[in-house]
């Protein structure tokens, strides 16, 4: 982020949010376990089952994933209608645009800085050597995982280094891990939402439209 204070800071979700996909249910298709990591996300994002638990148990899945076949998994990323709008909006006001996901920077690293995101974070796949020298994807999370907390101290972090008051802050996102980011932020913004979500959060934005928020912009 840049020296000078930014007038504002937006920080949304990536999966269902900054994109229309769930990008580990697209990772989940090349292993031809689609169904079954799509239901355990679902669970996930209506807060029936804790998130780390369940990411891990859903990464699990992944083992044996060849590396190669993210090319064909941002093949398939489709930006939520808006966002280059909202993004734009942004940074016209002065302010800065960060992402932090419950899914993976092996994605996100390509999608956020093509769509002009000032910073993000997310969590990472641990990879291994396949018999033929490929890469594939061992089946765990490598380091931390992003979780609501995760979420949160990474909206106060991004406001405190770019000069941002909280009150001046807004949080968008869709699932129950979107939570306490969208509670420390001065306004939280329930997009496309799970009904837990929609009944927390300050506003909710119903249409899958990211440039419905510009008219909230400070």
């Amino acid at each position: 982020m840049p020296d000078a204070p930014a007038r504002l800071l937006v920080v949304l979700d990536a999966d269902s949010t900054l994109i229309r996909n769930e990008v580990i249910e697209l990772i989940a298709d090349e292993a031809g376990r689609g169904p079954e990591v799509a239901a355990a996300t679902e669970a996930a994002m209506r807060g029936e089952v804790d998130f780390a638990t369940s990411l891990r148990s859903r990464v699990r899945e992944l083992a044996g994933v060849p590396v190669a076949s993210f090319a064909r998994v941002l093949s398939r990323i489709e930006p939520t209608p808006g966002v280059r709008e909202l993004i734009d909006a942004v940074h016209a006001r002065g302010g800065q645009v960060g992402v932090v996901s419950g899914g993976f920077h092996e994605i996100l690293d390509t999608v956020a800085a093509s769509l002009g995101v000032d910073v993000w974070r997310a969590n990472r796949l641990a990879v291994e050597g396949a018999g033929d020298g490929a890469q594939v994807l061992s089946g765990v999370v490598d380091g931390d995982i992003v979780d609501a907390e995760g979420k949160a101290a990474a909206l106060v972090e991004w406001a405190e280094l770019a000069g941002v008051p909280l009150r001046r802050t807004i949080a968008i996102g869709d699932g129950a891990n979107d939570l306490r980011m969208m509670e420390r932020a001065g306004l939280g913004i329930a997009f496309n939402a799970k009904p837990t979500v929609r009944a927390q959060a300050d506003i909710v934005v119903g249409r899958v439209d990211l440039s419905e928020v510009i008219p909230l912009l400070p």
